[in-house]
């Protein structure tokens, strides 16, 4: 748990900042983004080890995808980052490029006292209709048929969901979407929707405290967050009928048929993948930056971060039950980010060496 602990540390400074990565102010040569708090635990791993390596910082805020979406498009950072991808007309009309970076889960995490982590069941349908409104108890008849062997006290649900725009909860509301027409025709799948129950809390951080600080309450968020705030999750039934564990190896399983060519910029969704040990949660995360780049000399340090981060940083990403992309993909990517050129029409990038031409 040691590895959990220390970017717990971090995480808190990101909850009372914007979520500075290293100590002090940025320098000249530091990386800036903003977005997605989904991958914050596995950036702020990165962004560790790679100042130590290269002593070039990466200062990140992470503040959700829409606010990332806003500040690349406002060129107020290097890159923004986003869980919720764009569509090609969108990038098409922004002028820009979009890839992924790495791939986790999502997690109903709860707070009852006495009912262990892993112990309950939920389907879809059933997780669908918390989120509606519609079961308000935890002793509600659809959880105890799910949970037979549970003891669950006559308890009011407490649901908690992401109040700023946000790529996990347009992966959340997309597989609830995808498994119940109720859900679909009353709620839909964005990145910020008007749940009809519940109290929101700001980034994962903000659901994953709530939760903590709530008894009786329900609430969706990036696994690594469940695990470095020892919140219990529970099992959810996947389009073959399994109840597999959140774990790289279920994350893996969902993204093992994905065809990140078949969509503009790499956007795939992962949510209710098929196959028994798949998990029907799991998400990818994208980074996007402009095809024209201005500050090529910032976009190309950018640019070898996550050339090191694909390589160099998937044991870290492991580590916090992450999924880093497979080679075949990453060649795909680093392919891709030859459209990036500077203002003299030079690629920005030029290989793993990371030198401009």
């Amino acid at each position: 748990m040691t590895k959990l602990l220390s970017v717990t540390r971090l995480l808190g400074a990101a909850a009372l900042s914007a979520g500075l990565l290293a100590a002090g102010a940025a320098s000249a040569a530091d990386i800036t983004g903003a977005g997605a708090t989904f991958p914050y635990p596995i950036y702020a791993k990165w962004a560790e080890a790679y100042k130590a390596k290269t002593g070039v910082g990466l200062n990140y805020q992470s503040i959700g995808s829409g606010g990332g979406i806003q500040q690349i498009k406002n060129k107020t950072v290097d890159f923004g980052a986003s869980d919720a991808p764009l569509e090609g007309a969108d990038l098409q009309k922004t002028g820009l490029l979009q890839f992924p970076m790495v791939m986790g889960g999502i997690v109903p995490a709860y707070n009852i006292d006495g009912v262990a982590s892993g112990s309950l069941k939920i389907t879809g349908p059933i997780l669908a209709d918390i989120y509606l409104g519609k079961i308000k108890k935890w002793n509600d008849p659809a959880l105890a048929k799910a949970n037979p062997d549970a003891k669950l006290p006559n308890q009011a649900i407490s649901v908690v969901y992401r109040s700023d725009g946000s790529g996990t909860t347009f992966n959340f509301t997309y597989y609830l979407s995808a498994v119940s027409s109720d859900f679909k025709s009353k709620v839909g799948s964005n990145t910020s929707v008007e749940f009809p129950t519940g109290l929101g809390g700001k980034g994962n951080e903000g659901v994953a405290n709530f939760v903590k600080q709530t008894k009786g309450s329900i609430g969706y968020v990036e696994y690594a967050y469940a695990l470095q705030n020892k919140l219990p999750y529970i099992l959810v039934q996947n389009k073959d009928g399994a109840y597999p564990k959140p774990e790289a190896k279920a994350f893996q399983a969902a993204a093992a048929g994905a065809d990140w060519k078949s969509q503009p910029g790499f956007g795939v969704i992962l949510a209710n993948q098929p196959g028994k040990e798949s998990w029907p949660m799991t998400a990818a995360t994208w980074i996007l930056m402009y095809q024209a780049a201005d500050k090529p000399a910032n976009s190309l340090e950018a640019l070898k971060f996550f050339d090191w981060a694909y390589t160099s940083g998937q044991k870290l990403a492991e580590g916090l039950d992450y999924v880093p992309f497979p080679d075949t993909v990453v060649k795909q990517v680093e392919a891709y980010w030859g459209q990036m050129k500077g203002s003299d029409g030079k690629p920005v990038w030029s290989g793993a060496s990371g030198a401009m031409k």
